[in-house]
């Protein structure tokens, strides 16, 4: 597989000019082109072929690290972690599905990136449940929607149309929002009238001690875990589709699905749900162990 130290390398902010003018002297790929250095590098090996299947996405690697710049991570980091998963695309690719690279290569990115974020923010600021996650990586883009882009907090029918749209609950959009919009003064009046208070005013201590959040956490990543070992007995078809179906914050249509692996909707379904009841009976079969190897080392 090609190596990243030898594709371009974008270090700060001041270099993105000059690393996407540099990008752009990667020739883009005709289709027929790009099977055969597909089939190439999958039947031979061939490193030279894999190097032009990598490179002549790094414009699309950049497009897509482009749309997570409001995480306040350096863009180079961001980049970079993109042109992993585009390697790991080009790794997988099969080029006799029929489907362009791509297409493939586009969730293998933001699967690369998001991860990234995800391990950069802390989970104080991101939180932990499913719910605060979507909205971590949504929340912009429906504020967006309903060009509610400035800072500050939201208006009662901008959250409750957000919560709607997203299906959390206001309270969940509230927190969020206040958290990547970063630190509010405590003592700016609530409303612009001045009667109303200071936020400090509200501020209750209703947070779950050390101990409580400890527990929650070590709960949190042992399903985690269970999960990311269970996802090993799926094969790379079941895999694809279980995660494009049931973990993306975006679910892939079955359609999109049946175009990528050349077969038909039912059999999107099916594979959707075999790959599921794999992956719940390992989930159940680890939580098990788990539980019986912790009974046996208590006193």
């Amino acid at each position: 597989m090609a190596r990243a130290a030898a594709l371009p390398v974008l270090v700060n902010e001041d270099g993105l000019s000059r690393y996407l003018a540099e990008i752009r002297r990667f020739p883009m790929l005709e289709p027929q082109e790009e099977y055969m250095l597909a089939k190439s590098w999958r039947e031979h090996g061939d490193r030279d072929a894999a190097h032009k299947l990598v490179t002549s996405h790094l414009r699309l690697v950049a497009k897509i690290a482009m749309g997570y710049r409001g995480y306040g991570l350096p863009i180079g980091e961001v980049v970079s972690e993109g042109n992993v998963g585009l390697m790991q695309a080009v790794k997988r690719f099969e080029p006799e599905k029929g489907f362009r690279l791509a297409t493939y290569a586009m969730w293998w990115i933001k699967a690369a990136i998001q991860e990234y974020i995800l391990r950069s923010w802390s989970l104080v600021k991101m939180g932990t449940t499913a719910n605060q996650k979507k909205l971590f990586f949504n929340l912009r883009k429906a504020k967006s929607k309903i060009s509610a882009l400035e800072d500050g907090d939201l208006r009662p029918d901008q959250v409750k149309l957000i919560a709607k749209r997203l299906g959390v609950t206001e309270t969940d959009v509230i927190d969020m929002n206040r958290r990547l919009s970063g630190d509010a003064s405590l003592n700016a009046p609530i409303r612009d009238d001045g009667e109303s208070g200071e936020w400090q005013d509200w501020l209750v201590d209703d947070s779950a001690s050390q101990e409580t959040m400890l527990a929650e956490h070590e709960e949190y990543d042992s399903r985690r875990k269970a999960l990311v070992d269970a996802l090993g007995v799926l094969n790379a078809r079941e895999r694809r589709i279980f995660e494009a179906r049931r973990l993306a914050d975006e679910p892939m249509t079955l359609e999109d699905l049946a175009s990528e692996f050349g077969v038909s909707r039912e059999r999107v379904r099916q594979i959707e749900v075999r790959a599921f009841e794999k992956v719940q009976a390992a989930v159940k079969s680890r939580i098990a162990h788990d539980q019986s190897a912790a009974l046996t080392a208590s006193p």
